[in-house]
């Protein structure tokens, strides 16, 4: 497949944004680990708008890119347990 299609791009961003609502930062936290969950989130949740934007104006190819940009941010804190995500590995890269 060489394009993106509007189910595509509406499957992703429907997975990221149920991704933020279920995610949350980890109990046990050190200050500095609070700071950077924090910091995962509000680029998770930037890259989203972001791709949203970018769907309503009609570019998709960058809609697509930043909603593959905001996951990649969920995941990252996932795998590093930054994030609590109840073992869900549907919704994210985890074991």
């Amino acid at each position: 497949m060489k394009s993106i299609t509007a189910e595509k791009l509406d499957k992703y961003l429907n997975l990221t944004a149920r991704a933020l609502e279920k995610v949350k930062l980890s109990k046990g936290l050190s200050s500095r680990e609070v700071k950077i969950g924090e910091k995962y989130l509000e680029m998770a949740r930037s890259y989203l708008s972001d791709a949203n934007h970018f769907k309503e104006n009609g570019d998709w190819i960058n809609a697509f890119a930043a909603v593959n940009y905001a996951h990649a941010w969920l995941d990252a804190g996932a795998i590093v347990k930054i994030f609590d995500v109840d073992g869900d590995n549907v919704l994210f890269t985890v074991d």
